[in-house]
């Protein structure tokens, strides 16, 4: 019976949680103290913990409370359910799309989004860049490293595709910029 609860609890938190995991949170408490599997304090408790760990927070929490109730198997369940309906939400939606990409309009929104989209992610990246940057008159010293760092990265990149004619991984990039905050900011 505490499988079957499991599954239908948090195959609820999968359909109808949107807007996040922090959007997410509420239903999944109703659905918590619904059933009684645990209480508020514990629950408090197991979101905080959720957001540490790496993961989801409602798989972390799906797979906390089917353990903490029915052991492996009740947090395999719990997991299963609240990802289910994402699954075939985006398994439904790649077979439209996929049809959709074939319609010239279709293609036209998206060729047209894209620049959008360049602006927004440049947008955010000098925001993160330079907002440790600019200090009020009474400090002392202003984090100029984060724009260096950008533009060493963007040299390596561009660099890269000029000498060997194909794109640098975004993963040796990433793994680049590690080592150089790591060396910057650690030392």
């Amino acid at each position: 019976m505490i499988y079957l609860e499991l599954f239908i609890g948090f195959l609820i938190v999968g359909l109808f949680s949107f807007g996040g995991a922090y959007a997410a949170i509420p239903l999944i408490r109703d659905i918590v103290l619904l059933f009684g599997w645990i209480d508020e304090d514990i629950l408090t408790n197991m979101i905080a913990v959720s957001e540490s760990t790496p993961g989801p927070i409602m798989v972390n929490l799906a797979t906390y409370v089917g353990c903490s109730q029915a052991g492996i198997l009740g947090g395999i369940i719990a997991t299963f359910a609240v990802i289910l309906p994402a699954f075939f939400i985006i398994l439904l939606i790649t077979v439209v799309l996929k049809k959709m990409l074939e319609n010239k309009y279709v293609k036209a929104v998206l060729n047209g989004l894209k620049p959008c989209i360049i602006g927004i992610i440049i947008s955010t990246g000098c925001y993160m860049i330079f907002k440790n940057s600019i200090t009020p008159v009474f400090q002392t010293s202003a984090d100029w490293m984060a724009p260096v760092i950008a533009i060493i990265l963007a040299a390596l990149f561009y660099g890269f595709k000029g000498v060997f004619k194909k794109k640098m991984s975004p993963i040796v990039l990433i793994a680049i910029s590690a080592v150089l905050g790591a060396i910057v900011y650690g030392i």
